[in-house]
């Protein structure tokens, strides 16, 4: 049972790419709150719970927030999802300050959970860093306690992204391949092994 559930954690984690193209099916907000409620099952620094979340699937959100975001910047040539293929939902992760104004790890923790949770659901998503926060906190009605952190593009992919050899250290750079495949190159093993003491079983 172990390994069966490890090989399904490998399966997602391999699913969960950054998708930028999206279909216009719509995406339930039973579902997004679905997905909020597998950060309430994750860690937290010192178990402050900071992260509050905001969700939007409905079109005058989704036509609002679209504007302030900034997309791929490896794409020097792209502008983003044109409009039949813009995301079909938002979640803005935001840090309530008045708890703390440091989230530690718990922000990148819950992100990890919600787009894990998403592959397993068939949607793609993509983390966004690059956004005009005062656009969202208005769009929102964010007060000023209320940080936005992240924003999260959800929807059911229109494109295919995959795991691709890394040829050198300079090699970090996505990239659409001949088939319009969206192409991530990543680190082999034997290159992020520090260290391995096979002596004592490590």
């Amino acid at each position: 049972m172990g390994m069966n559930e490890f090989e399904t954690l490998k399966t997602l984690l391999g699913r969960d790419r950054s998708i930028r193209r999206f279909r216009q099916q719509p995406v339930a907000t039973a579902t997004l709150l679905d997905l909020v409620e597998l950060t309430r099952l994750c860690a937290s620094g010192a178990n402050r719970q900071p992260l509050v979340y905001a969700l939007a699937n409905e079109p005058h959100l989704l036509d609002a927030v679209f504007p302030a975001l900034k997309w791929a910047g490896y794409y020097k040539d792209w502008d983003g999802p044109s409009e039949s293929e813009r995301p079909a939902a938002y979640i803005v992760q935001a840090l309530d300050t008045d708890i703390t104004k440091n989230p530690l790890c718990d922000d990148g923790i819950q992100l990890q959970a919600i787009t894990l949770g998403a592959a397993a659901l068939g949607l793609g998503g993509c983390i966004i860093k690059s956004f005009n926060a005062q656009t969202i906190r208005e769009v929102f009605a964010m007060p000023d306690n209320i940080v936005p952190l992240y924003v999260l593009a959800l929807g059911f992919p229109a494109e295919t992204s995959l795991l691709v050899p890394q040829r050198d250290r300079a090699d970090i750079f996505y990239y659409r391949d001949g088939e319009d495949r969206q192409c991530v190159p990543k680190r082999p093993l034997s290159d992020i092994i520090f260290s391995v003491n096979f002596e004592h079983g490590l």
